[in-house]
């Protein structure tokens, strides 16, 4: 199989460990990853920030530079979402049926990491090795847009060593919201205050999600206040192979 990686701004920007996770992790699995350089932005936080009219040219970037990809695939939730869920809403709306068309038959092919793995490679089991105490924080795209249901926790209970813990309250946002985050920054920290609260009740040692922007909203509260859970992205948890982090 091969599949394009679709590597989203805040993993270019900010976290690159997670592209590279997803890399080492799907090469392990026998896929053969491509990277479209002329990727850019999706465009999701022109979408919820309510400038969706100005994201026709990235869409048809994204369109232009995953044109010829069998599969492409993700470490980001939200992303996901945007490409699957907006594009052709946006597209109607600007009359380009054209685009439309394309968006449509594209967006089949765009998958969320865990979507690749369960549904498509049919593993659960990757062989990863993380022997720590865990709660998994569904994200809201993950949770409303996408569906993913228990494919994360699925693959999570197949890692080696791991203690999965219940995290009180789990499907209530972390409080991010994209530039909700800045434009409503204290009622994003409240919101934030209550997931961190529930992450110390788990008793995990980390919070693993499917997307960097919940996280680093998480890790943010949490290295300010000075605790002890840290935040990791599943793709870097599933790459772990030893007894490390």
């Amino acid at each position: 199989m091969r599949v394009a990686l679709f590597v989203t701004c805040l993993a270019d920007t900010l976290f690159p460990d997670t592209a590279r996770a997803t890399v080492a992790l799907l090469e392990r699995l026998g896929v053969a990853v491509d990277f479209p350089a002329a990727q850019t932005c999706c465009g999701q936080m022109h979408v919820n920030t309510g400038y969706g009219h100005e994201v026709l040219p990235l869409v048809r970037r994204f369109v232009r530079s995953f044109a010829d990809a069998e599969l492409i695939a993700a470490p980001s939730a939200s992303c996901v979402a945007t490409v699957r869920e907006e594009y052709p809403r946006l597209a109607a709306q600007a009359g380009d049926a054209g685009l439309e068309r394309e968006v449509r038959a594209l967006g089949p092919r765009v998958l969320e990491l865990t979507e690749l793995l369960v549904d498509r490679l049919g593993v659960v089991d990757v062989g990863a090795v993380f022997p720590h105490a865990v709660a998994y924080h569904p994200t809201c795209h993950s949770l409303r847009t996408l569906r993913l249901d228990d494919r994360p926790l699925r693959l999570l209970r197949a890692v080696r060593g791991l203690e999965l813990c219940e995290l009180p309250r789990a499907a209530e946002c972390c409080g991010f919201g994209g530039t909700f985050a800045v434009k409503n920054a204290d009622t994003s920290l409240a919101i934030g205050e209550g997931k961190v609260g529930a992450i110390l009740e788990s008793g995990a040692e980390y919070c693993v999600a499917v997307d960097s922007s919940c996280l680093m909203h998480i890790g943010g509260i949490l290295r300010r206040r000075r605790l002890g859970p840290r935040p990791i992205h599943l793709a870097e948890l599933l790459a772990r192979t030893g007894a490390t982090g």
